[in-house]
């Protein structure tokens, strides 16, 4: 602790890189406020982080260790703070979040710097907070605000803030010589004002708020105990602070353990791991400031879209004027919407569409430092565009395929530098899915692959190592998923049935009622693609390609597995599909029988963890961890259910062991059996 000036004592957060509140951290912010508790010539003290952060919060690592019950615990410290007899105020700058927020919300008075980012986002780890955010929080800003942060976890700036009641001062730069002066002139008025925050708000409001909030919760918000949880500590709100205080802590303990905040914890660590090459990978990634993105249709859009607003020039190139004059008007029109939002202020979206250049001509291709194609999913028109791509090119640029399912090694052959081709698919709506599969073909050299995986990460994306092979990650394990859950149609269940069991443990949407909406065809233009190499052995349903010959596309012609009035779906299959289902069933001499919700989950899941072992044996996936992310942020697999890995290792290996044979049985020739060993690898 730097001595004490003018009578303020600074205790400085000093543990990068986001001065997370670990235990050797708290020990020593706990044992300079009582240095200076007892110092005379210090009349008040401030707390301030150091580099990027005020504090990022608890450290992650901890729980669930004896470290995160070690003294002083981070309710402990807090609680001295708040009980200091000389004023300490918080001077924020960079993130406070979570813990680090819990830290501000004890001292006396808070200073921030405009451009701060504070938040809870304990909900988003299976969490409420547990050290005074559910208490303190609503009791300076009011019950409805105080639950939106908690509920949505997102962080939000001081600057929009700044009239809410959390902060004392906003401004616009270093906040630490304005809470020095705060802190003395508290100290001169005789103390902070936190007892004036120790009644409880009325109680009659408190639980109209909570009742409300209780019947709004979503159904996939219901499936987390961390909701519920959240409302049952606003609920303490009502009674005197140390109450609420201890209310809160034993709801937030009761949570740490819960198969959901295990799972939340699980994909958090996933997704940090993901975002890395394998040592043996790495290298320094090359600067990307001008991208080139070829085909201007939804995907080419997106993709342009996502760039843009990473702070990339964009070159938009097309093969016809009025394919070009679609996409530019598109993205103007995103935009535009975002302006009208109040997302963008109309500068931003002015020179974020300044910087998109629309054109026909290949030639600017050589201004480009990465190249992106995304053009047609079928592979001889992808080799003529890479052919072209490779003519105008620069050396040393990065050329990209955004295939789903196509081969990266065929792709990139139509070039003279396959080292500089890599796969970068991403996933529809390309400027809102998280994910990027960032596939390494056979020759891709170790600088394009870094250039890859940076650009996700300036996108804002999670971005996924992947091999290159049939589907890559993601498409490889959602055909085995629907592959088996067109096995259950057959055997006795309705679509509805899967849909409805899929969704009941957390799927955005069941596996048919998302074929509607992608298009039917796609998945039957891939089948027609792959069927001179089936094995006439295979189990093979065809219903998807009867629907397909019949016309029923999907959302698209208003019948799929479901038919649409005015773009709803009637959400029970009607009897033309059930007829062709029953047809399917007679051909391959299967008796039908109903299928429990339970069965349905766990022959899916089974499906893709014996997918993902196949995956890891291959050196398709890298690491378990990421399947489960590519699987979660882009296929809808519930997070807090942790991914398929993660679902697989929870479950008894002799069950496991026992009812994938029986899978592998049902699913007769064609169906690999995995070894399940690299599912449990760390």
């Amino acid at each position: 602790m730097p001595e004490p000036r003018d009578g303020v004592a600074v205790i400085l957060l000093d543990h990068p890189p986001v001065n997370s509140l670990d235990h050797a951290l708290r020990a020593r912010v706990a044992a300079q406020l009582q240095a200076a508790l007892a110092d005379p010539a210090v009349a008040a003290v401030v707390i301030a982080g150091s580099g990027q952060a005020f504090s990022a919060g608890a450290d992650v690592g901890e729980f669930g260790t004896p470290r995160q019950q070690q003294s002083p615990v981070l309710p402990e410290l807090l609680d001295g703070i708040a009980a200091s007899a000389k004023p300490v105020v918080a001077a924020i700058a960079g993130v406070a979040l979570g813990g680090g927020l819990e830290l501000a919300l004890a001292c006396h008075a808070r200073v921030a710097q405009d451009s701060a980012r504070v938040g809870l986002p304990e909900i988003r780890l299976g969490l409420i907070p547990g050290a005074g955010g559910t208490q303190r929080l609503p009791r300076l800003i009011g019950l409805a605000a105080a639950h939106a942060m908690m509920a949505d976890g997102q962080p939000r700036t001081a600057a929009t803030l700044a009239q809410s009641g959390l902060f004392d001062q906003v401004v616009p730069d270093d906040p630490l010589p304005v809470a020095r002066a705060l802190a003395l002139r508290l100290a001169r008025q005789g103390g902070g004002s936190c007892q004036a925050r120790q009644a409880g708000l009325p109680a009659a409001q408190v639980q109209a708020f909570v009742d409300q909030a209780r019947r709004a919760l979503k159904p996939r918000e219901r499936m987390q105990p961390a909701y519920g949880a959240l409302l049952d500590a606003l609920l303490a709100t009502s009674l005197p602070l140390p109450q609420g205080l201890a209310r809160e802590r034993a709801l937030f303990l009761s949570l740490v353990s819960t198969p959901a905040a295990q799972a939340l914890r699980y994909q958090f660590k996933a997704e940090r791991e993901a975002v890395k090459l394998p040592a043996a990978l790495q290298a320094a990634p090359l600067p990307v400031r001008t991208a080139a993105v070829i085909g201007a249709g939804t995907m080419g859009s997106g993709i342009a879209i996502a760039l843009l607003d990473a702070g990339l020039s964009v070159l938009l190139l097309e093969q016809d004027e009025a394919a070009l004059a679609r996409g530019r008007q598109a993205i103007a029109d995103y935009f535009q919407a975002r302006a009208q939002a109040g997302k963008l202020d109309q500068a931003q979206a002015a020179q974020r569409q300044a910087r998109l250049h629309a054109t026909l001509d290949w030639t600017v291709l050589a201004q480009a430092d990465l190249v992106i194609e995304a053009v047609f999913e079928e592979l001889a028109v992808k080799q003529a565009v890479f052919r072209e791509i490779d003519r105008h090119a620069r050396p040393g640029a990065v050329l990209a395929t955004n295939t789903s399912y196509l081969d990266v090694d065929e792709i990139a052959a139509a070039t003279g530098r396959a080292q500089d081709c890599l796969g970068l698919h991403f996933f529809s709506p390309a400027h809102v899915m998280k994910l990027l599969e960032v596939v390494r073909g056979a020759r891709t050299g170790k600088q394009a692959l870094a250039t890859g995986m940076a650009l996700g990460k300036a996108l804002g994306k999670v971005p996924v190592l992947s091999g290159n092979a049939f589907g890559f990650i993601g498409n490889r394990i959602y055909n085995a998923y629907r592959r088996q859950c067109e096995f259950m149609i057959e055997d006795g269940a309705w679509p509805e049935d899967v849909d409805r069991a899929m969704t009941g443990m957390g799927f955005a949407m069941g596996p048919f009622a998302v074929a509607d909406l992608s298009g039917l065809d796609i998945a039957w233009r891939m089948r027609r693609a792959q069927a001179a190499r089936r094995d006439p052995r295979e189990r093979y349903v065809d219903v998807l390609d009867r629907l397909c010959e019949m016309g029923r596309l999907g959302r698209k012609t208003q019948a799929g597995y479901y038919t649409y009035d005015q773009g709803k779906s009637s959400g029970q299959t009607d009897q033309t599909v059930r007829q062709l289902i029953e047809q399917a069933s007679a051909r391959r001499g299967i008796e039908r029988r109903p299928l429990a919700a339970d069965e349905i989950r766990r022959r899916a899941l089974l499906a893709m963890a014996n997918e993902a072992a196949l995956l890891l044996a291959e050196g398709v996936a890298a690491r378990p961890g990421d399947v489960d992310v590519v699987l979660v942020q882009g296929y809808g697999f519930p997070r807090w259910e942790g991914g398929p890995v993660f679902w697989a290792r929870q479950q008894p290996r002799e069950r496991l062991e026992a009812e994938l044979d029986q899978l592998a049985r049902a699913g007769g020739h064609g169906f690999v059996r995995a070894d399940l060993d690299p599912l449990f690898l760390s």
